[in-house]
């Protein structure tokens, strides 16, 4: 098989990660593999491992004709058989596929607010995914949305996974206590709630003052970021909640933690959390998205309702009190991701999912 996965960008997204990451499975496992960056390059450049080919075709709008061709001369010169275009790049995939029609597409939605499928719209994927022979879906909503809205029924749920990063400079140190820091590695998006956890700190440093709260993902400069910092000062939390936008030394981070939080009040299967697992790491997420899936309360983690301060807290607290059960909800969530999410076993349900198409 040749095979190229398309992206917008390389910020540190989850969608963006699940592309660097097939990119870097695939390169191991078939004849080629080649990740296509369609607008903007960024800090995940660095993760792309030595075996995958890349291009990055700075494309300027919804229709760009010489990105476009520069995308066609690069599937034909390396003999390319199936494009995998994540999230909205499905747009310029469609396009190529007009002028090469011998090319065949994959769909995979990471679309993060699937506890809102109704709101989602549907006009320009309804004209578009009958040229596609396949759609990925991060969560079983979406299968079902793709199943059912679209009437597409070559859908399959493949869990996100975690991959090794490339070794990069190791340059964020955490603040605050060691063994006392919570980290909520989330970019500031509407759809993580990071309000949720501002509550949660709040009340976190009336009855445990010594811990504090780092957050770790990009900051888009925009109105909830905004209204992110004016809380953190109005609820006089900026000794207890850091901002470190963007990092590339996740890693690292991980390992100066003590908890994983995820606040979000929509989710699909967030990356974050496969992270937090891989690195042996005791959580506290809302039950919102394919989460429940993965964690079983009180077994491998804390489970609790969206937009729920007061449990959220009492969960943190019971396990902020116990060493013994952030230990055993961490052993026991590596576990899991070990069983149900490695890159080995996704990659298998992949390549076979694609060779039973293609028959």
């Amino acid at each position: 098989m040749r095979i190229i996965q398309i992206i917008d960008s390389l910020d540190a997204g989850g969608a963006e990660r699940m592309a660097v990451s097939y990119a870097n499975a695939l390169a191991k496992k078939i004849e080629f593999s080649g990740l296509v960056v369609t607008r903007k390059e960024g800090p995940l450049l660095h993760q792309i491992d030595a075996g995958v080919s890349y291009l990055h075709l700075n494309k300027k709008g919804i229709i760009d004709l010489k990105a476009l061709f520069k995308l066609r001369r690069y599937v034909q010169t390396h003999k390319v058989s199936i494009i995998h275009a994540h999230s909205t790049s499905f747009f310029l995939a469609f396009l190529l596929k007009l002028s090469c029609p011998r090319v065949r597409l994959i769909w995979h939605d990471h679309y993060g607010d699937s506890e809102f499928l109704a709101q989602r719209p549907t006009f320009v994927l309804r004209q578009v995914i009958p040229f596609f022979s396949g759609i990925v879906a991060v969560n079983q909503k979406l299968k079902g949305w793709a199943e059912q809205k679209l009437n597409f029924r070559n859908t399959i749920y493949l869990p996100n996974f975690p991959s090794e990063e490339n070794k990069n400079s190791v340059n964020t140190f955490l603040k605050g206590i060691p063994g006392k820091r919570i980290l909520c590695l989330a970019n500031l998006r509407a759809q993580k709630d990071h309000f949720l956890l501002l509550e949660v700190a709040a009340k976190l440093k009336a009855s445990h003052p010594e811990w504090t709260f780092h957050l770790v993902g990009k900051d888009f400069d925009d109105a909830y970021s905004q209204k992110i910092k004016d809380s953190i000062i109005a609820f006089d939390l900026e000794k207890k909640v850091f901002l470190y936008g963007t990092q590339q030394d996740v890693a690292h981070i991980l390992q100066q933690a003590a908890i994983g939080i995820l606040t979000s009040k929509s989710e699909g299967l967030p990356v974050a959390l496969l992270e937090y697992g891989w690195h042996k790491k005791p959580i506290v997420v809302t039950a919102v998205g394919e989460i429940p899936s993965l964690i079983a309360h009180g077994a491998n983690g804390f489970l609790v309702a969206a937009q729920r301060a007061d449990l959220f807290y009492e969960s943190l607290i019971e396990l902020i009190n116990s060493e013994e059960l952030q230990m055993e909800f961490g052993r026991a969530l590596y576990q899991t991701v070990l069983d149900h999410n490695s890159e080995t076993i996704v990659i298998a349900k992949y390549l076979n999912w694609l060779q039973n198409s293609y028959k």
